[in-house]
């Protein structure tokens, strides 16, 4: 569920084959399966044949401050795909439309800055409107998660975990239980119930790493006239230690911010009924 830092300049960020993916979470156990593309059910549509998969994917938003959020969104139809995209740009807009499908969708990875700057008020909007935060994602840092998970215990939202896996060796190693949950509907059901549970492990600068080179030998495979900047993969560590670095600082700093008391998130429904905030005042959520 995040992007790995600087490939998608110059390689795909996953060359995952869908079935290979499917397997390995059938072998590791998973009842059910789903798939969260950056703003792409390509890999999805694939896998629609099995009746423990469920179509999904992860939504690159932009918030009414300008800044943009990653939200992934479970549970869709091809249809739901085209309209969400449409949306996109709009988070009061694409709120609106998952809340009238009844789809259930959840912040990725809130501490993090992949998808660049965030303003204070972002966070009002998260909790104010999504019904759940990811509060354990495959390839972030240990305390990021911890900072999800207790934001989301405070504002009393559900907590999902996610490999956040670019290669087929992440994939099913984080994930969300439902306990006694055996069909996609009985699994989703659960998550908007607060029944989920979140396992697994967490990222760190070593997994990241190995994870990038990993997508650099596909790459290389793929097209071997560009073995001569293969020298380069040097380099790899360099950047993503300068990436994890930058993650750690984000978080500290609005970790730092958020959980002084004065600082905490606003529900956007407790201000006053007037300009702006009438507008969305009434809008509940499926969840």
């Amino acid at each position: 569920m995040c992007s790995t830092p600087g490939l998608g300049r110059v390689c795909r960020e996953s060359y995952s084959d869908p079935q290979e993916v499917y397997d390995r979470a059938k072998r590791l156990g998973m009842s059910v399966v789903t798939i969260t593309d950056h703003d792409s059910i390509e890999a999805g549509a694939s896998l629609r044949r099995y009746p423990d998969f469920f179509l999904s994917e992860e939504v690159t938003v932009q918030l009414p401050s300008g800044t943009e959020m990653h939200l992934g969104v479970y549970g869709i139809t091809e249809r739901d795909h085209v309209e969400i995209q449409k949306r996109r740009r709009d988070f009061v807009a694409l709120v609106m439309y998952l809340t009238e499908r009844k789809l259930f969708f959840s912040v990725n990875h809130v501490f993090s800055g992949l998808t660049g700057r965030r303003e204070e008020e972002d966070f009002s909007w998260f909790a104010s409107y999504a019904p759940a935060f990811e509060t354990r994602n495959g390839q972030m840092w240990s305390e990021a998660n911890a900072s999800a998970t207790r934001m989301a215990r405070k504002l009393g939202k559900v907590g999902l975990g996610g490999s956040d896996a670019h290669t087929v060796a992440g994939v099913g190693l984080t994930y969300t239980e439902v306990s006694a949950a055996r069909t996609v509907d009985e699994f989703i059901g659960g998550l908007r119930a607060g029944r989920g549970t979140v396992h697994g492990v967490h990222g760190s600068f070593a997994k990241l790493t190995a994870d990038v080179y990993r997508i650099a030998g596909e790459f290389f495979k793929e097209k071997p006239w560009a073995l001569p900047i293969l020298p380069l993969t040097i380099l790899v560590p360099a950047i993503t230690a300068g990436h994890w670095i930058n993650e750690v600082r984000f978080c500290r700093k609005w970790t730092g911010l958020l959980e002084r008391e004065e600082k905490c998130p606003r529900m956007l429904w407790k201000l006053e009924t007037s300009g702006a905030a009438s507008q969305f005042g009434g809008l509940t959520l499926g969840a």
